[in-house]
């Protein structure tokens, strides 16, 4: 079985929320950053990495029970790139792929995670696991075997992944998800909202 870390980023600044941290934002019942944390720790995953900056005692108190690593990563406002080399770079030795997490995946699932590593073990951890829309749109988040680690680690500025997707897209392994939902960022109030209603029509 491959060892199979995550790294969840959480050190921006989320301008386009507004006033407040998003990551703070109450959805279903606890901060947003935490039920991105908990999911992920739910979909089997020990070694969880998260990397805060902007607003980094809020985030970490939201935080401060879930059993992670957090890394304060002093470049946050250079972009996400500094975060996912902050993140790789801090990942133990014996991990063989490594899940990069948006911290604002509202409806991320634990089923979603598993069903990823499900994916990733088919090639013995070869592969890049990439979840996919019914339209074949790549969406987050994915899942990087070791061997891509080091480009991972070289990332920098606003840059983050996408480019190595295209740039290695042979390697992908890809997972058909007929949800969008699943994968929706909360990058505005708007987009807070549909998370919520979301949530509060699957607990009826």
């Amino acid at each position: 079985m491959q060892r199979v870390a995550a790294v969840i980023l959480a050190a921006g600044e989320s301008r386009r929320f507004g006033p407040e941290n998003k990551l703070l934002a109450e959805v279903g019942g606890m901060p947003l950053v935490r039920r991105v944390a908990d999911a992920v720790k739910q979909g089997g995953i020990s070694e969880i990495v998260v990397l805060t900056g902007h607003d980094r005692p809020a985030v970490e108190k939201a935080l401060h029970d879930i059993p992670v690593q957090i890394r304060y990563n002093s470049n946050w406002e250079r972009g996400m790139g500094t975060s996912i080399a902050a993140g790789i770079s801090a990942l133990g030795a014996d991990v063989d792929g490594a899940f990069i997490i948006p911290g604002d995946m509202a409806l991320l699932s634990p089923n979603l995670i598993r069903k990823l590593i499900d994916v990733f073990e088919e090639d013995n951890g070869g592969s890049i696991a990439v979840p996919v829309t019914t339209r074949r749109e790549q969406r987050n988040p994915v899942l990087w075997p070791r061997s891509y680690f080091p480009k991972l680690a070289s990332l920098d500025g606003a840059e983050g992944a996408k480019k190595l997707l295209a740039e290695f897209g042979k390697s992908c392994k890809r997972l058909t998800i007929s949800d969008d939902l699943l994968f929706g960022d909360v990058d505005t109030p708007d987009d807070l909202a549909v998370a919520r209603a979301r949530i509060a029509g699957d607990q009826r």
